[in-house]
């Protein structure tokens, strides 16, 4: 999926910001989704929660946070761009965007800035690059690997701003990485287990995921390229899609909960009248919890989908 900005709303948050700017508080207002910390320390943006928590984990209380999307019931696609987001951008001294088409407003806003901060897109600091004939899945926050490189770059970067407390930032990275790497050990011990196993999605959010724990996606490309693009799903393709489960070829649904619709209900019905597991997933931290610990219940929840499919 995708965050967009709508133009308009762009093109009214930057009209609109030297208003702001007089009357900015230290916290969002009710209708806003940004969320933000009194300024005390290094200022850093963040598109997502997901990005906003890691920051908070390797820069502690020597960083003041602004996280623009951070809703757990909301559907990043339909975020609009505010005057709210811009002034933060503006304000910011470190920025994190995901990257890869998944959050351009950030970009579109930046651009419209005399001073820009430090930018870190996680897609390209990942490496990863669609295969021949097929979209990249931007979703890199669900890969490991690039969450513990992520880490790293967010305490060398906090350093550069922050030299006198680098020492901090780099330990409390290493604590985060070890935790990461926790998390990897366990979708090893998974892959052992499941590798070979089918499943099907909704969306590719999850994609990374269920590669490391070595799981075959059997949905039609066209179903969730279709979800996720917010496009009709061809009816061949939604009737080969519910066969998965109705011919029971799947172990699991790992099914996005954030974006629903007629044909993503069709199928977590199909799923649901065949005794197929559903694992939730979600794009954005769910509320009290943290990137750590929101992983730890996906691999939780998804073990225990796969340990019931294999025993029947």
């Amino acid at each position: 999926m995708r965050i967009s900005a709508r133009p308009a709303a762009a093109t009214a948050a930057v009209a609109t910001l030297f208003a702001l700017t007089a009357c900015s508080t230290d916290s969002a207002d009710s209708t806003s989704d940004t969320t933000s910390a009194a300024a005390t320390g290094v200022s850093v943006v963040t598109s997502t929660n997901v990005y906003g928590d890691i920051v908070e984990q390797v820069g502690g209380d020597l960083v003041d946070v602004t996280s623009i999307i951070s809703d757990p019931s909301a559907d990043p696609h339909s975020y609009e761009a505010n005057a709210q987001t811009q002034l933060a951008l503006s304000e910011a001294a470190l920025v994190i965007e995901n990257g890869g088409g998944y959050d351009d407003f950030v970009d579109t806003m930046l651009s419209s800035l005399d001073d820009q901060p430090e930018l870190i897109n996680v897609v390209d600091l990942s490496g990863k690059t669609a295969e021949d004939g097929e979209e990249l899945n931007e979703h890199v926050w669900y890969d490991f690997p690039t969450v513990v490189t992520l880490a790293d770059e967010i305490a060398d970067q906090l350093s550069a701003l922050d030299p006198d407390n680098a020492d901090t930032y780099a330990a409390n990275a290493a604590t985060f990485t070890d935790q990461v790497d926790a998390l990897e050990s366990e979708t090893a011990t998974m892959n052992e287990e499941y590798a070979g196993l089918g499943v099907a999605i909704t969306e590719p959010v999850p994609g990374y995921l269920l590669d490391a724990v070595g799981l075959d996606n059997l949905t039609p490309d066209e179903f969730s390229e279709s979800i996720e693009e917010e496009t009709d799903v061809p009816a061949t393709v939604l009737q080969e899609t519910l066969a998965l489960f109705t011919d029971h070829q799947v172990a699991a649904l790992v099914y996005n909960e954030q974006t629903t619709g007629s044909e993503t209900e069709q199928v977590l019905a199909a799923a649901e009248d065949n005794d197929i597991a559903v694992v939730p997933v979600t794009e954005t931290l769910p509320e009290g919890e943290d990137y750590v610990s929101w992983m730890t219940a996906n691999l939780t929840a998804l073990d225990e989908a796969l340990s019931t499919a294999s025993e029947q």
